[in-house]
């Protein structure tokens, strides 16, 4: 079997919201389709994947570097050694050819893309949902029968009041969703501590509150917020500071004893490791939030749960950013703790399938090979249409 086609596109998910350091006004995915001559039901399966929100399209590497080397490479070279299904771990090597250690940045990205299509098409192959291929593969035989998820919004928005954003929140509930997030670090202080109370009359309590700075404080700031958050005994405080500045990271932690969680901007294992040695992380109660669809794909991704028993952590500390369907894959597959969730924004890349309600925190998957995106009608439609040709 062989890889024929690879197709690329750039799609839009642009949006007037704001976090305290970005707005997602001019925000694109890119999105791919690894075409194999394997034959279902009369047609070529097809792989897809696509890049998680935050980072642009990377459509320059994908076409001058990283495609061209997978479809240049010879067919042996691709597949397993049944020579009946694509093998990831020889594509990804592929991809990375000629490509010097560091500067994980974009370049993360764009293998992503391909590296999640390649496991659709590695699924599809097979028959199996990618959870179940995970778990089957790698994991104990036994996938979680649903995951933990929280819903992530409370992005600043024009004109949106303290009474919108407790709107928004009271939604979440009501799709059944009992932990919800929402942003900080884009007002001052006592505006974000007036938002927050606001929440938590929603809620009931500061347990099912999570809120997010992405990235933007310097260690003061950060510590004065964690002084003032403390009290309201938060699920989470995420990314105080720079994702690089473990200093930062590891000097907040003893002003801080509540859960903290970080790492959705650390595109390597490499990176994932300097987090756990040398950012005070703490695994009874903090959070890990490594996207592989930003980091080099699944199969980095494996290397990075390889790593965390060294340091005291599991898959369970593990919750990834993005809310997309192969984290929400791997997280039952490998059993994680749980995926991010974007009701009604990011759309139509965030969600689950169609059909498959959130009960009481949780979500199932649906029992269809691949990671899933047949089953989400406006997401299979957008791209196949945008990499039909």
């Amino acid at each position: 079997m062989r890889i024929v086609q690879i197709r690329e596109a750039v799609m839009p998910i642009a949006s007037d919201i704001r976090n305290a350091y970005i707005d997602f006004s001019k925000m694109t995915v890119s999105v791919v389709a690894v075409v194999t001559d394997v034959i279902r039901d009369g047609k070529p399966v097809i792989g897809y994947g696509f890049n998680s929100n935050g980072r642009y399209a990377a459509s320059g590497l994908l076409r001058e570097r990283f495609m061209a080397r997978v479809l240049e490479a010879a067919p042996a070279d691709t597949v397993d050694e049944t020579g009946e299904n694509l093998d990831p771990a020889k594509i990804w090597r592929l991809a990375m050819t000629n490509e010097k250690p560091g500067g994980h940045g974009e370049r993360s990205v764009a293998v992503g893309v391909i590296d999640m299509a390649v496991w659709d098409a590695v699924a599809k192959i097979a028959g199996q949902p990618l959870y179940r291929l995970l778990a089957d593969r790698y994991g104990d035989g036994k996938p979680d029968k649903d995951v933990f998820v929280y819903a992530a919004g409370g992005y600043y928005y024009p004109g949106k009041n303290v009474s919108a954003l407790q709107d928004e929140m009271r939604s979440y509930l009501d799709l059944g969703y009992k932990v919800v997030k929402m942003k900080i670090g884009g007002a001052d202080l006592d505006d974000d501590l007036r938002r927050i109370e606001a929440v938590i009359k929603v809620v009931g309590e500061g347990k099912r509150l999570a809120v997010d700075a992405n990235g933007r404080f310097d260690l003061p700031t950060a510590v004065k917020y964690a002084k003032a958050l403390q009290p309201y005994d938060l699920f989470w405080y995420e990314e105080a500071g720079d994702p690089l500045d473990y200093a930062l990271q590891a000097e907040l932690a003893q002003h801080y004893t509540n859960p903290m969680a970080t790492g959705e901007n650390l595109f390597s294992h490499q990176d994932a490791r300097n987090l756990l040695r040398h950012g005070g992380m703490r695994p009874d109660r903090d959070w890990l939030q490594f996207d592989c669809a930003l980091s080099y794909g699944l199969v980095e991704y494996m290397r990075t749960l390889a790593l965390l028993g060294d340091y005291g952590f599991s898959s369970r500390n593990c919750v990834p950013h993005g809310g997309h369907q192969l984290s929400l894959n791997i997280a039952a597959g490998l059993k994680l703790g749980g995926n991010e969730s974007y009701p009604g924004l990011f759309a139509p890349f965030g969600g689950f399938a169609d059909g498959i309600r959130v009960e009481n925190g949780r979500v199932g998957l649906p029992d269809i090979p691949g990671i899933g995106f047949e089953a989400k009608a406006n997401l299979i439609n957008g791209m196949r249409a945008a990499t039909s040709t």
